[in-house]
């Protein structure tokens, strides 16, 4: 007999009316991860509940909780957990997953000797990504997107971050933007848009990267915020990128704007970008090897989330570490992403960049799950709906046939949801 069944019959209650009721299943509802991980015991880990039961209604959690504490349901569906684990969609905060081209012959080149001068003259680097996305048309980017987020949609991703960046000119910006919306509206997931016009210096204003800058500022930025393409606005405060000088021109011009900000920052040099992007209340800074500890009460004063993007680090072999414990001391969120791009992190698996969070930068299996659940959230300000099972909270759920959640951060290619729900509908 269900918990349905039994409390139907056994209740005097009017039964709680819910399009779904998911049963028997344990739930790792990640509640009271706010900030940082609470050092909490085995039997409250992942926030944790045996034996569980989870109702949706209107594409909202409705009621969640232990099933010998469950009301008496009325319910369109039932689904049977089979004992397996509930869990949040995953979120992907950090992506640039929409470009032209591949960079696989750079790659090889690479592992052949060939020095990067030399593929640089060959036209490699950020230059054919950027070459390759201005030549694609809108439908071709959409296609080739849509490929990619198929993969990680296929691991449990239900919301995901995507960066613009790889045109570095207004038509292209445009085009990466849209497209991106136009993602979301065919898969349903939620997509969180990033305008990162400020990725690189185009080699047409390598000799004046202030005046490409003053086209991202004057141009591009006034029509993306117009036009509502972007959710906030990102840079590459770097030696190689922009300056903090610079960064700040960009930041106050996105506050006029009403745009939010987020940086890609102290991942070569420690340039102070996060201090920067914190003193805008920046909703992350991302990377960060670089990061001062003196630096880290900044970041918690401001509640900026820290984006760790393990893929990068391992595809350019960097040996620079995070200040990952300092992280955790100073309570400040720690996300996780795949930073899924062409050339320095071609990893389209939220799993596998767990996986690496943990063997690389030391995070916990439960650390891993938070920064790809509920600080995922935080980071892309969506806090308030997404990324812990609670009660008015989008149910987008995954059922997982696993006996522990640490199994999602272990194995690598081993698991992949047996069912995912977006706002309460299955996913076919």
């Amino acid at each position: 007999m269900t918990v349905s069944d039994s409390l139907v019959n056994h209740s005097s209650t009017a039964p709680h009316k819910c399009d779904l009721l998911i049963e028997n299943i344990s739930l790792a509802t990640m509640q009271g991860y706010s900030e940082g991980i609470p050092a909490l015991p085995e039997a409250e880990a992942y926030g944790r509940i045996e034996q569980g039961v989870l109702a949706v209604t209107d594409g909202r959690i409705s009621w969640l909780g232990a099933a010998v504490d469950a009301p008496a349901f009325e319910a369109q569906q039932c689904v049977d957990g089979q004992g397996g684990w509930l869990t949040p969609g995953l979120i992907d905060c950090h992506t640039h997953l929409i470009y032209g081209g591949s960079r696989a012959r750079e790659f090889e080149w690479r592992l052949q000797g060939i020095s990067y001068e030399e593929i640089a003259c060959k036209g490699g680097g950020i230059v054919s990504t950027v070459t390759a996305t201005r030549a694609a048309s809108e439908d071709e980017l959409f296609a080739s997107g849509l490929k990619r987020l198929k993969r990680l949609m296929a691991e449990g991703v239900t919301t995901v971050e995507i960066k613009s960046g790889y045109g570095l000119d207004t038509e292209t910006e445009l085009r990466m933007l849209k497209v991106a919306g136009r993602l979301a509206e065919h898969t349903g997931l939620t997509v969180k848009r990033t305008f990162l016009g400020a990725h690189a210096v185009p080699v047409e204003y390598k000799e004046d990267p202030d005046a490409y800058l003053d086209i991202v500022i004057n141009e591009m930025l006034p029509q993306v915020a117009e036009q509502k393409l972007a959710d906030a606005v990102d840079v590459f405060c770097e030696g190689i990128g922009f300056s903090p000088a610079q960064t700040r021109r960009l930041f106050e011009a996105a506050v006029k704007h009403g745009l939010p900000v987020k940086g890609h920052v102290e991942q070569l040099s420690d340039l102070k970008g996060a201090v920067l992007a914190a003193e805008f209340n920046a909703l992350s800074v991302d990377h960060l090897e670089y990061l001062a500890e003196e630096d880290l009460p900044v970041l918690k004063q401001a509640g900026t989330v820290a984006v760790m993007l393990p893929g990068a680090f391992y595809c350019l072999k960097e040996t620079k570490l995070p200040p990952i414990k300092g992280l955790f001391e100073h309570q400040i969120p720690v996300a996780v992403s795949t930073d899924l791009n062409p050339g320095t992190s071609p990893i389209a698996s939220l799993l596998l960049a767990m996986n690496q969070s943990c063997v690389l930068f030391g995070l916990t299996p439960e650390q891993a799950l938070a920064g790809t659940t509920c600080h995922g959230a935080k980071a892309l300000g969506l806090e308030d709906r997404k990324g812990m099972l609670q009660v008015g909270y989008d149910a987008d759920l995954l059922l997982w046939s696993i006996d522990h959640p640490s199994e999602l951060s272990y194995g690598i290619n081993m698991h992949r949801p047996a069912k995912i729900w977006l706002a309460g509908c299955e996913v076919q």
